[in-house]
């Protein structure tokens, strides 16, 4: 027998395979400890619309940055149409999504294929075999089909030879009982005599007797997602595989069983109560606490920012309710009220180049390693809103700010990282602006008088006072070939800030001749969206 766990492949249906990495090397340790065979740590693929997490592709980069405790063979699973789809011949594909097998860290590659997909795979379980792996191939959603059908697809691969090492079949739809498992291995073993796996899914609550019949029957292979995480109902649980198995083929269930319990069953939230000087100073005030609470869990505000918000709100009538606009203009509150253009002209800044623009927003320190590969491959110009807590500043060419609470609040960093700032100067006022000596600064203007989203040479004129908005008109004034987004995750659908974003997006996608945009990381703005990890 031999036990193969695909949670991070299968399970990925459910979060984009966008698993968080403490939970990943957690998983990774377990399985290693409880003596699983083969763990498929995902798909690879070409680049696909919208964000997927990294085990959507797993790529050598990603693979790369893993630690994998010895013991299993690692592999990945490519759909046959990816390939098959691909424009450039199979052979080509292949070499473009795997390197040779001593080049990587994976071991096993699988193919899944509907059966009419069967036979136009030669050449990609040939040139697998080639490039050294073992190679699995996946029979999908064989359940139901026609014993000569199912025998006709194991002559096609049985005419593959030695290039193919394990033919599986599976339960796609959930749908098999142990009599129509028994038909089906009964169907390839009249044309396949090697080896055979099986992968069952667990809309009847058949997962787990199908993989014992399947194993009973002479499958040597069998596939199961830790609590059965899987597309659909799931899959066979890896935990109870191994309580009914376990100790039989030495395998040790305890480090799954802790996995299940610390990782895999539902986590509560974490939230951040209790007092502290802030709520005190905004109770004093008659500010309502949740405009507190709202500071503190956004970690790109400092304790300066905060403060000078609460006074900002003590000075307004009717902030004992909470109102998500006022919030925002607190935060961004700055006490210089002229409205000019800037002394720079911006035209052009970015022609010719890839723009990627930072922000700190939590999915920034979630995919921190895979936006540094990304930069590192891909040599944009990098441009930092405000200062930047994650990423190497060694990597960032510029910074943006609109406010000048948030400049004062870094002064001291910005100097010491001697990039250039673009700023709208007019916004501080003379003794403000004795805190820029030192600092390498491109003054670009922000206004907010229009209720279009206008773009002059050295301005731009909005009626949202964001520092996204001022953004976005650097971004279309410096006229970059692509732009890049990196932490723009957006804000709660009943946040009033949210709309003012929707509507602020759309004013700039309205605009002609501006750079679209793309967004690396989740988010709901309505801007395109792509993967950090589909370099």
């Amino acid at each position: 027998m031999n036990l193969l766990d695909c949670t991070l492949r299968d399970g990925g249906y459910y979060n984009n395979w966008d698993f968080p990495q403490p939970v990943v090397d957690a998983y990774l340790k377990a399985v290693a400890n409880a003596g699983i065979d083969y763990v498929e740590l995902g798909l690879r693929n070409f680049p696909k619309n919208g964000f997927l997490g990294a085990y959507a592709y797993t790529t050598e980069h990603h693979l790369n940055s893993l630690n994998l405790p010895n013991g299993p063979t690692y592999g990945v699973m490519v759909d046959a149409k990816t390939i098959l789809s691909a424009d450039m011949d199979p052979v080509a594909a292949v070499d473009t999504l795997f390197v040779p097998r001593v080049e990587s860290k994976i071991g096993l590659v699988r193919i899944a294929a509907h059966f009419h997909e069967v036979e136009h795979c030669s050449p990609i379980v040939t040139r697998l075999k080639e490039l050294g792996y073992i190679v699995g191939f996946n029979l999908m959603q064989a359940g139901g089909k026609e014993s000569n059908v199912i025998a006709e697809k194991a002559r096609i691969a049985s005419s593959w030879g030695d290039n193919l090492d394990v033919l599986y079949f599976a339960d796609s739809l959930g749908n098999m009982d142990k009599d129509e498992v028994d038909r089906i291995i009964k169907a390839i073993r009249e044309e396949w005599t090697g080896v055979m796996g099986i992968h069952t899914h667990d809309n009847m609550s058949k997962g787990l007797d199908n993989s014992i019949a399947a194993k009973n029957n002479g499958v040597e292979w069998l596939d199961a997602t830790i609590t059965g995480m899987g597309r659909g109902a799931g899959n066979t649980q890896t935990e109870r595989l191994l309580a009914v198995v376990g100790e039989q083929y030495k395998y040790n269930a305890q480090p799954i069983y802790d996995l299940v319990i610390r990782h895999f069953e539902k986590m509560q939230k974490e939230f951040g109560w209790g007092t502290n000087l802030l709520y005190f100073l905004g109770a004093q005030n008659d500010v309502h606490p949740t405009y507190i609470q709202n500071l503190l869990s956004n970690q790109q505000y400092g304790t300066e920012e905060i403060i000078a918000a609460i006074s900002y709100l003590s000075q307004l009538e009717g902030t004992s309710a909470f109102n998500g606009s006022i919030l925002e203009t607190a935060i961004n509150f700055d006490r210089s009220t002229k409205q000019v253009s800037g002394s720079n002209d911006l035209t052009d800044l970015f022609s010719g180049r890839e723009v990627l623009v930072l922000t700190n927003a939590p999915t920034t320190r979630t995919y921190l390693l895979a936006i540094q590969t990304y930069i590192k491959l891909k040599q944009p110009i990098v441009v930092s809103v405000n200062i930047n807590e994650f990423i190497d500043p060694s990597l960032i060419d510029y910074y943006v700010i609109s406010h000048n609470v948030k400049f004062l609040t870094d002064a001291r960093k910005y100097r010491s990282l001697d990039k250039p700032i673009i700023l709208p100067k007019h916004r501080f006022d003379e003794q403000e602006v004795t805190a820029l000596k030192g600092v390498k600064y491109i003054d670009f203007g922000f206004n907010n008088e229009s209720a279009n989203f206008e773009i002059h040479n050295q301005y731009v004129d909005t009626k949202f006072d964001y520092t996204s908005a001022y953004l976005l008109g650097v971004l279309a004034i410096g006229r970059p070939d692509k732009v890049t987004l990196v932490g723009f995750d957006g804000y709660e659908s009943t946040d009033s800030r949210q709309q003012d974003m929707l509507n602020l997006f759309n004013q700039y996608n309205n605009l002609p001749d501006v750079p679209e945009l793309l967004a690396l990381t989740p988010s709901t703005y309505p801007i395109a969206k792509g993967s950090i990890y589909a370099v």
